[in-house]
This record gives structure tokens, C-alpha cells and sequence, in this order.
């Protein structure tokens, strides 16, 4: 049976580079290690493919006290040492206290399931070191039960970083990586003709160029991304802005409306506005 290839969706456009890393790990069997900045699409990625494959989707969202034990399970005991207390017969059974963590789930799938591993350099550095064995043989063992769990169907894993760590070279070496670079103004536009097919080709034009505009100032702290363009296009259309209203002889000296959806701290504002006040002071007749 010849394996389904991943080729994007309706509702999200994926590059050529971006399909080619998806396939090739999937062939592989190798997790996909994806980069890139907050709001390039990482986490929706995972979603697509299985949707595109056809698989269900195991989502572990990962925070800085998330360890690694967790994704596979956890005992516990405190419930256990309870019931024993109160006379319940199930403490005879200790795999009644034994709580499935996301990896032990996909796992034990009947048919091969996407996990998303999501966020991964949120934890410690020693979360990714100690999930290796279980990557690489796709089994683990349950001390408490003295019993392997071994995959049925090896899971499509695909793994998130917004590169905020460096994950270790062990761990690298074991996976399929590929970075989502910032979509240019060309691959943008197909973005946001996806969520909204019937806007104006102006208006459009006028707020990426607006968009990358902002992204281009110098000394921001968080540049605005994918997801925030979308919502700010949102306000426009709601707010029926003209696309008039976003164009400048004179860029730099412009503040588009709504700005706020675009800069989401008050130090990347207070920047923009005293660059904006720079520009048109300087543009002042003497």
C-alpha cells in the first residue's frame, strides 16, 4: 500500500522545503525537530498532518516543570496509599494507580498516530536527553508493573522549538530537522487568502507592507508574527479600514491603525511611536 504524502491543506500553506522535511521523516521514521519563531505555524503544522494523513493527533504541551517521565506515566501513590486506607479492594492491583502519560497513549494505538511533542525547550535542558531510549527503540519499561509497553504503529513525531534553548547534540542527532523561516511577503499573501478569500487585493497590499514595515524597525523586542497579521487584518476588515488609511508617501512616519494587535508590549510600542515622532519631526521644514 503506497504511503499518503504530506502536501499541505486547504487551510494551511506549507513550502515546498516544509513538505519535503514532513515526508522525509515520516520515511525515516524520525522525529521532526521544527524551529522557527512564535506564530510561523509549528503547532498548527502537526494538526495538519494528521488531518492530511488521516491520523489521530496526541498533543503534549510542554511547560518549564514538565519532565520527561510524565509523557510516559506516573504512579500515583498518594491515591493508592488512600484507598488503602479506606478499605478499597483496587489497591491489590497496582496498575489501577498507574496514569497513561502522552507517550505511553500513542504507543498503544492501534494505528499510527501523530504526537506532537510541542514546545520542547520550555523544559529542562535534560528533558530531551531523557527521552532518547524511548525515541529510539519505541518502547519503555513500567517499573511498577514489571512490563514493556512497545509501540504497535512507530507514531509520526513531530517536536516544536521557538529556539529559545540549545537542545542537546545527542538529541539532535536523532532527528529530522528543518527551521520555518519568517514567510515572505509572497507566501504571506497565500496565508491569508487561505482565512480570508475575499479581501480586497489593496487592502491586502497595503497592510503586509505595513506588516513587514513594522518587523523591519530596528530594536524590537518581539516582532509581530503570522498569527497577530491575521487577527490585526481581522480588525481591519471589521472596522472597514480603507486600505488609504495604511499607505504613506513617507513610511516611516505613519502609525497604522490598530497597531496594538501587531506590537504586544509596551516597550516595542513606546519604540515604534518615538521612531514614528523621529521621522516626522525630521521631515519638518526649518
Amino acid at each position: 500500500m503506497e504511503r499518503k504524502r504530506f502536501d499541505g491543506t486547504d487551510s494551511y500553506v506549507a513550502t515546498d522545503e516544509l513538505k519535503l522535511a514532513v515526508n522525509a521523516a515520516v520515511t525515516l521514521g524520525r522525529p521532526l525537530l521544527i524551529k522557527g519563531e512564535p506564530g510561523t505555524g509549528k503547532t498548527q503544522l502537526a494538526q495538519e498532518v494528521a488531518r492530511a494523513l488521516g491520523h489521530p493527533l496526541l498533543e503534549w504541551h510542554i511547560k518549564s516543570t514538565t519532565k520527561a517521565q510524565q509523557g510516559l506515566y506516573e504512579y500515583d501513590a498518594v491515591s493508592r496509599l488512600r484507598d488503602s486506607q479506606l478499605g478499597d479492594g483496587r489497591v491489590k492491583d497496582i496498575a489501577n494507580y498507574i496514569v497513561k502519560g502522552t507517550l505511553w497513549r500513542a504507543f498503544e494505538s492501534d494505528e499510527q498516530s501523530v504526537l506532537l511533542i510541542d514546545e520542547i525547550d520550555k523544559a529542562d535542558i535534560e528533558f530531551p536527553n531523557d527521552l532518547l531510549l524511548e525515541l529510539d527503540r519505541m518502547e519503555f519499561y513500567v517499573h511498577e508493573t514489571r512490563e514493556f509497553i512497545k509501540a504497535r504503529q512507530r507514531p509520526i513525531v513531530v517536536i516544536t522549538s521557538n529556539n529559545e534553548k540549545e537542545l542537546p547534540d545527542a538529541f539532535l542527532r536523532r532527528c529530522f530537522f528543518h527551521y520555518i523561516r519568517f514567510p515572505d511577503a509572497g507566501t504571506m499573501a497565500s496565508i491569508v487568502d487561505v482565512h480570508y478569500p475575499g479581501l480586497k487585493k489593496s487592502l491586502l497590499k497595503e497592510a503586509l507592507e505595513a506588516f513587514y514595515r513594522i518587523r523591519e524597525v530596528p530594536g524590537l523586542r518581539k516582532k509581530p508574527s503570522t498569527s497577530e497579521l491575521l487577527d490585526w487584518i481581522k480588525l481591519l476588515v471589521a472596522e472597514d479600514i480603507p486600505p488609504e488609511a495604511l499607505r504613506s508617501d513617507d513610511a516611516k512616519s505613519t502609525i497604522p491603525p490598530m497597531y496594538g494587535a501587531l506590537l504586544k508590549n509596551e516597550q516595542d510600542v513606546h519604540l515604534f511611536e518615538q521612531l514614528v515622532f523621529l521621522h516626522r519631526r525630521a521631515g519638518r521644514p526649518t
